[in-house]
């Protein structure tokens, strides 16, 4: 395949005629440069010391290096030396250092289990059984099109971009899989479709932490915590803003979602 192209415009047309199947589900190209320049770059931009306290906020000290880390363009054991040596200790950026172990150990995961990171690794802990959860994944989602404007913008920005925040994702993957009853599995191959920096290892197993197939207990969330961690932002002008289904209550949600007892976020 050639290597060396006059622009990235270029370059994008280039790979829809190699890859035409690809280019006629999507022909788009995601807004994110790729390379060693534009990853090291990055690199020399993230505020680990920041990261523990606003990742979870949209707009968070975020690095945004998971499609260069997962293409192999920067190692985990690089990003770690270089937080490690802004913030003059390990002690220092602890929490940013556990999310990259995180990284680390759904790869061995992978590597023990492999194709098998499809399967439920443990039943549902919802009380519903596999049978209750639809296998495909609804069109409204795919396009985007729920009228949950929070929702609707994370599906555009998927797949526009190829790029999501992790509590975006969580979110997402919570509604898919509580609110409507959808096995992970139809979420993790849409998220595969789209995502830069997806994999099977990290991708799928979030997924199952999400549903509780491979955690203790279901994550959900409600209306209080997207805007916490939102600013708001899509709550303001959402047409479901009077029927909102994330509006209430973690235990009254959980009797809503789930046939067991009392759960927590």
């Amino acid at each position: 395949m050639r290597r060396d192209f006059d622009s990235r415009d270029e370059l994008a047309a280039y790979l829809r005629r190699e890859f035409s199947s690809a280019a006629a589900r999507d022909p788009r190209t995601s807004p994110w440069p790729g390379g060693l320049a534009e990853a090291n770059q990055r690199l020399a931009r993230i505020e680990p010391q920041s990261y523990a306290a606003t990742r979870n906020h949209l707009d968070g000290a975020v690095t945004c290096l998971s499609p260069y880390i997962r293409h192999g363009i920067l190692t985990l054991e690089t990003v770690r030396t270089h937080a490690v040596a802004l913030a003059g200790s390990p002690t220092a950026v602890r929490k940013f250092i556990s999310e990259l172990a995180w990284r680390d150990y759904w790869q061995r995961l992978y590597f023990r289990w492999g194709s098998d990171i499809w399967l439920d690794r443990e039943e549902y802990k919802t009380g519903w059984i596999r049978d209750d959860y639809l296998p495909g994944l609804p069109d409204d989602i795919r396009t985007g099109t729920t009228g949950l404007a929070c929702m609707d913008a994370f599906s555009h920005e998927l797949r526009s971009t190829g790029h999501l925040h992790n509590h975006a994702r969580m979110w997402l993957a919570a509604y898919l899989v509580h609110w409507r009853r959808v096995q992970w599995q139809a979420g993790a191959r849409w998220f595969l479709l789209h995502l830069l920096d997806g994999d099977p290892a990290s991708n799928n197993l979030s997924w199952q932490w999400v549903a509780s197939t491979f955690s203790q207990k279901p994550y959900f969330f409600n209306r209080e915590n997207v805007v916490k961690f939102t600013d708001g932002r899509h709550c303001q002008a959402c047409p479901s803003q009077s029927n909102c289904p994330f509006d209430a209550s973690y235990d009254q949600l959980a009797g809503r979602l789930f046939r067991i007892g009392t759960a927590t976020p």
